[in-house]
């Protein structure tokens, strides 16, 4: 019995060696090296500081508060660090922000708009846990009341520039009412009827002096947060070449004034596929289009 206990303090005291030389080898191996400290210490994190002065769609932000100069300072470093997300808003918004602004312009929105979709949906077509589709985050009732065609075949707010005359529609109807383009911007997110109750409730009459819940206090600051970026990405830290960046693709429009029982081979018959033509034509939902009489649609194809 003593001897098996001689044996297995051997055992335990040989294992013991080999794990501790073992670690102390891998541990050898990976020491960084004088070169690999060195690009680590000349790595510069952009400063970030908030200028005296920012203004949204025409309107400064009042700085001079504490809170507010609080809050927009969080929404710049959240973007500032988020480095992955950012990046690729900068690659969309090459492509997108152009055609988005001309539909923001012709409507009479301030062009600061043009960043709203960024925060809303990252400039995706994405569906929200509510049912709010799209770069503009519609929800389905909304989106029919500023004319676009929502049922089984066609949900007209994946078109992103469809969608962004349905949101011009929203935003001048807010704007009449509030006066002012942040309140209008904050009602986008929390609806006219909730940000005019706050309002009557708080007895103020800004944005910017409400006390609201998380997602609507930095809806707004999230929005010139982006705009700051975009406006100057390399001051925080984003240096992007053209050829980093997604550009406008040439494209073709077909008129379509007759049912098509079967889109995969309506592709075909285009020299595509199925997926090059639902890429550009997201609104298609299924693989059939009803076309009514007097009705027509344009479907986009690479030219």
């Amino acid at each position: 019995m003593r001897q098996k206990s001689l044996i297995y303090i051997q055992l335990f005291i040989f294992t013991f060696l080999v794990v501790y030389v073992a670690v102390n080898e891998l541990m050898s191996h990976n020491e960084p090296t004088t070169q690999t400290i060195k690009v680590m210490s000349n790595y510069d994190l952009p400063s970030i500081e908030i200028p005296d002065q920012v203004s949204f769609a025409g309107e400064w932000v009042p700085l001079n508060d504490p809170d507010v100069r609080e809050r927009l300072d969080r929404e710049l470093h959240v973007n500032t660090f988020w480095h992955s997300n950012t990046i690729f808003l900068l690659k969309r918004g090459n492509r997108w922000l152009p055609k988005i602004a001309e539909v923001l312009r012709e409507n009479d929105i301030p062009e600061d708009f043009k960043y709203l979709p960024l925060i809303e949906s990252d400039l995706q077509n994405k569906v929200s846990p509510r049912q709010a589709v799209g770069f503009w985050q519609l929800l389905s009732g909304t989106a029919k009341d500023y004319g676009l065609e929502v049922n089984s075949q066609v949900d007209e707010r994946y078109d992103p520039i469809k969608s962004t005359k349905a949101a011009c529609g929203y935003l001048n109807q807010a704007y009449t009412k509030f006066q002012s383009w942040s309140n209008a911007a904050a009602s986008y997110n929390i609806g006219m009827r909730g940000l005019t109750n706050r309002l009557e409730k708080q007895r103020v009459e800004s944005y910017y002096d409400l006390l609201l819940n998380e997602e609507t206090s930095r809806y707004v600051f999230r929005i010139i947060a982006i705009k700051m970026i975009f406006e100057n990405p390399r001051k925080y830290g984003f240096d992007l070449s053209q050829d980093q960046l997604y550009h406008t693709e040439e494209l073709k429009k077909i008129k379509v004034d007759r049912s098509i029982d079967n889109l995969r081979d309506f592709a075909f018959e285009q020299g595509i596929n199925y997926k090059i033509l639902k890429r550009y034509n997201p609104w298609l939902r299924k693989n059939e289009l009803t076309v009514r009489r007097g009705k027509e649609y344009y479907i986009a194809i690479p030219k």
